[in-house]
């Protein structure tokens, strides 16, 4: 469903530019709004009358319209009894398929077929009748409901002036209904979308259900390839087949009153809508001399109306074909209100005795007054001042630019607009300029100090590289001193490993001596021991002795020898004893000294001990120097390499 069914409505193609707004008579009608960041015209169904300017203004087919065209194939492939109004303007802009095109539709299930220049025929006789019966003069056409629709929203003093006759179209389906007795639905073959909402009107409600445009029908018609025996319309008409030409109207009347009659023909949406603001007053009091204005919307008439296809409409193929239509419409039959061959008056007289059965009262209507639902405020003095000074407006001149690149003619419009929601500041050229303006100051302010700000950095960047030179240089001196250092402790490990090795073959030493020493001293207490034994012996060869003494002594002389012996033996004792005595002193001293060399021994062990502990401690240290002057160095190496990059990159 399009836009839930509104009858026109912007799609996605729309970029905002403002010509529909500039184009369109009705204030608030198109909305400028933002939509996913993009700016958007919307239309306002409410304040919208489908005049179908901004169709023509827009170059990006951003405005679309909905009809009945689909819903009407719809109801009759369902079987819906449906007969057709054809208005005038289809004969003439497909007059080589109108009728191949008709017979297709009877096809498909249309049943009736009445062309609409019968209800014009009856509108012509309704108005004549009514400027007769009402002395109605200075009155508005109002066969065209994008006027009705206008002056019913934006101008509700004109309605009184506003014929009450029904349209052409309305008066076909009244007659077709009253008269023929046809309770079909009515599908109106529609040059205008415009059409949907005068079937909408209160009293028009439910007379017509379709409103199926000429260019959706005649797509559809190609798409689905309708065509069948050749078939026309059923009722003969006369000149209400040109009330689709500007001043169709107009002409009928003449047809009837003669050329003496004054009638004011205006076409053309602006122009149509601006002329009835300006001479509002004098229409509403009746001063102006015209028996009445023949209004269109469209200014090449219904012909080229709204919804017929846009590049036949550029031609003048459809007003050739009605030039023909008109003169057929012409009769040479004396007694035909149509007869070339009559007056005026006797004409108007068989118009009258054509249509006399007709009531009048069946073909007039009333309108309504939707003012209500499209006013809008008018800011106050200050009000205004406010909006223009949010705008960068502060003087008169700037408040009265009126360039209307925002789609208004004036500035006050604008702000009108603005005010009451239909358009937002942003829109305005005049107030983009003066931010851009801003902005470039702004930004010529910001490029100075960016500037400024630049050369300080420079000069940062150029203390920075000097700085990280110098620390550079200071890392060469730092990896030279840890270059030596580490050399220097690995010479100090090396040295500190080799007297470590020393200090173990010191303490090797000290132990064999010790154990030299240990056996020293056993081998002193065995000899202590055989000192002791040849004591023993010494005594007891002494005790040998003295017994032999007194042995000898006992024997005399013959003992003698045994005397010597014994003295001999005695004298052996006592320097066995003595020597003995002298070694055990001896013994004594050596001991005395080895126990001192052991306490020596021991004491240099304790402090070798400690030496190579520390020797020990300081090759570790000097391992963990050596690893912290690695260390060191790698990390020296990685901020030397940032900082080189850091001096290239600056």
């Amino acid at each position: 469903m399009k836009e839930e069914r509104q009858l026109v409505f912007t799609n996605e193609k729309c970029i905002g530019c403002n010509k529909c707004i500039s184009t369109c008579s009705c204030m608030g009608a198109c909305i400028s709004r933002e939509v996913d960041g993009k700016n958007r015209i919307d239309v306002d169904e409410d304040r919208c009358v489908a005049c179908g300017a901004c169709f023509d203004v827009c170059e990006h087919e951003a405005r679309e319209y909905n009809d009945d065209t689909e819903q009407f194939f719809a109801d009759l492939a369902k079987g819906e009894k449906i007969s057709l109004l054809v208005a005038p303007a289809f004969k003439a802009n497909y007059s080589g398929e109108y009728e191949s095109v008709l017979g297709g539709l009877k096809k498909l299930g249309v049943n009736r077929i009445i062309s609409v220049s019968f209800g014009a025929d009856i509108t012509t006789w309704g108005y004549l009748n009514y400027i007769t019966k009402y002395q109605f003069q200075g009155g508005i056409s109002q066969p065209c409901p994008a006027v009705v629709g206008y002056i019913e929203r934006y101008a509700p003093e004109l309605l009184p002036k506003l014929f009450p006759v029904q349209s052409p179209m309305m008066c076909a389906a009244i007659y077709a209904r009253k008269e023929m007795g046809i309770q079909d639905k009515f599908a109106f073959i529609s040059p205008c979308i415009a059409k949907k909402m005068e079937m909408e009107e209160p009293e028009n409600r439910g007379m017509i259900q379709y409103n199926v445009t000429f260019e959706h029908l005649m797509k559809y018609v190609k798409e689905h390839h309708i065509s069948g025996t050749l078939c026309s319309d059923e009722v003969e008409y006369g000149l209400g087949s040109i009330y689709p030409v500007p001043g169709g109207l107009k002409e009928n009347v003449y047809w009837f009153l003669g050329e003496s009659v004054f009638i004011r023909q205006i076409e053309g949406e602006q122009h149509l809508y601006e002329y009835l603001e300006k001479n509002k007053e004098k229409i509403v009091k009746g001063q102006t001399p015209y028996l009445f204005i023949d209004a269109l919307n469209c200014a090449d008439g219904c012909l080229c109306g709204t919804a017929t296809n846009p590049e036949l409409a550029k031609t003048d193929y459809a007003l050739y074909q009605l030039l023909k239509i008109r003169e057929a419409s012409k009769k040479n039959n004396l007694r035909s209100a149509w007869s070339k061959r009559m007056t005026p008056k006797q004409r108007l007289r068989s118009l009258n005795r054509q249509f006399s059965k007709l009531n009048l009262k069946d073909y007039l209507r009333t309108y309504q007054d939707l003012s209500k639902k499209c006013s809008y405020r008018i800011p106050s003095e200050s009000e205004l001042k406010e909006i223009f000074y949010s705008m960068g407006k502060n003087t008169q001149e700037e408040q009265h630019i009126n360039c209307s690149c925002c789609g208004y003619k004036t500035c006050v419009e604008m702000a009108t607009a603005i005010y009451n929601g239909f358009n937002k500041k942003e829109n305005c050229i005049y107030y983009m300029k003066h931010e851009v303006e801003v902005e470039r100051e702004h930004a010529v302010a910001l490029a100075k100090e960016i500037e400024k700000e630049k050369n300080e950095e420079q000069q940062r960047e150029q203390a920075i590289i000097q700085t990280v030179n110098e620390i550079n240089q200071q890392f060469v001196a730092l990896h030279r001193a840890v270059d030596d250092m580490a050399a220097g402790n690995s010479s100090n490990a090396q040295e500190s490993s080799e007297i470590s090795a020393d200090m173990h073959q010191i303490s090797s030493f000290c132990d064999e001596l010790n154990r030299a020493m240990t056996e020293i001293h056993e081998l002193l207490s065995e000899l202590s021991q055989n000192n002791a034994a040849v004591v023993s012996i010494a005594s007891q060869t002494n005790l040998l002795a003295l017994n032999a003494s007194i042995e000898a002594a006992r024997a005399g002389e013959a003992g003698r020898g045994f005397a010597v012996v014994a003295n001999e033996i005695n004298h052996l004792a006592s320097n066995s004893r003595d020597t003995a005595t002298r070694s055990n002193k001896s013994q004594e001293r050596i001991l005395d000294s080895i126990g001192e060399i052991l306490k020596d021994t021991v004491q240099l062990m304790e402090t070798i001990g400690n030496i190579n502990t520390r020797i020990e401690n300081l090759a570790a240290a000097t391992e963990e120097i050596a690893a912290s002057a690695d260390l060191i160095l790698s990390t020296a190496g990685i901020v030397k390499r940032q900082l080189a990059e850091l001096v290239d990159e600056n």
